[in-house]
């Protein structure tokens, strides 16, 4: 990662505290964890996009440190690695799709949706209805959530970055 300017440490902090905020703000919560937020990775998507995935792996895996301080629920190490610092980090291979931001959101949440897969099939097993295939389940489960987030952040990053664009602001230049 090449060296960045104090300013994309700051904004990638302001982005941590925003993405904390609009977590709060919750449309649905998924009954064993997850839940629909007004937007909540947008900012970390930002960071990604603006200055690149190696930022962008930083600032999501420290509001996922966060996150788990605020919601701390974990069964196994494995298990917290996955659905806490690696599940937000990854929001941050965003960055590697910085001309599509809106496909960059995609391509983060589909991954993040695969921690949270992982996740449940190993460790959440039990929690599948009897007869009914682990895979299935923790899919089902984890897409209940991630599926309207995925739309959710899709449509609020292209219209940030359409904006910014409109206004003539460089989006995706970390020297400014």
């Amino acid at each position: 990662m090449k060296k960045l300017p104090l300013r994309a440490w700051i904004e990638a902090g302001v982005m941590i505290a925003l993405a904390v905020i609009l977590h709060q703000i919750k449309v649905y919560q998924a009954p064993a964890g997850g839940a629909v937020t007004a937007g909540s990775m947008v900012p970390l998507i930002y960071i990604a996009v603006r200055y690149g995935p190696g930022l962008g792996l930083l600032t999501g895996a420290a509001y996922g440190l966060i996150d788990f301080a605020f919601e701390p629920f974990f069964v196994h190490p494995v298990q917290f690695l996955l659905d806490y610092p690696l599940a937000f980090a990854v929001l941050g291979l965003a960055g590697l799709l910085r001309r599509w931001p809106a496909f960059g959101a995609a391509f983060g949440i589909a991954l993040r949706f695969v921690c949270h897969l992982l996740s449940g099939v190993v460790f959440f097993a039990s929690s599948a209805p009897a007869g009914q295939n682990v895979w299935v389940y923790s899919a089902l489960y984890n897409g209940t959530y991630l599926l309207p987030e995925l739309v959710i952040s899709m449509f609020l990053t292209y219209f940030l970055f359409a904006a910014l664009a409109n206004m003539g602001r460089p989006v995706n230049d970390a020297r400014t």
